[in-house]
């Protein structure tokens, strides 16, 4: 268990990693999107420093999620962004559903593991 355990954070670290690196090099390629999400897509393009500051945060909590000392506190801080991911793919793309749920639910279990941990901080 302990080695599944330790792909699937590293896996789910780098993946995180990658699409922060994205954000700032551009070097996957960009589907072609419908008239509806090309509208959010340019959105949230509009607001300069949306995308630069949702690249950091998936670096930054990739590489925490990565080690066992700091993978609560990247499980935290990815949290927002995967609510995000869900409630996107959720309203614009329900067929990438499976894989954002697969990446939340991962992220779930880290924060579960450490529930009396997170206690603590929220009193």
């Amino acid at each position: 268990m302990k080695i599944v355990k330790l792909v699937l954070f590293t896996l789910f670290g780098l993946m995180f990693i990658n699409a922060g690196l994205d954000k700032f090099l551009h070097y996957m390629p960009v589907p072609p999107l419908e008239p509806e999400m090309m509208k959010v897509f340019e959105s949230f393009i509009s607001i300069n420093w949306l995308m630069p500051l949702v690249g950091a945060v998936e670096i930054l909590a990739g590489l925490l999620f990565i080690f066992p000392k700091t993978r609560l506190l990247g499980a935290i801080m990815i949290f927002p962004v995967m609510v995000g991911i869900m409630l996107h793919n959720a309203v614009y793309m329900p067929e990438g559903l499976a894989i954002a749920g697969v990446f939340f639910l991962i992220n779930l279990w880290v924060l579960y593991e450490n529930k009396e941990k997170i206690k603590d901080l929220v009193g």
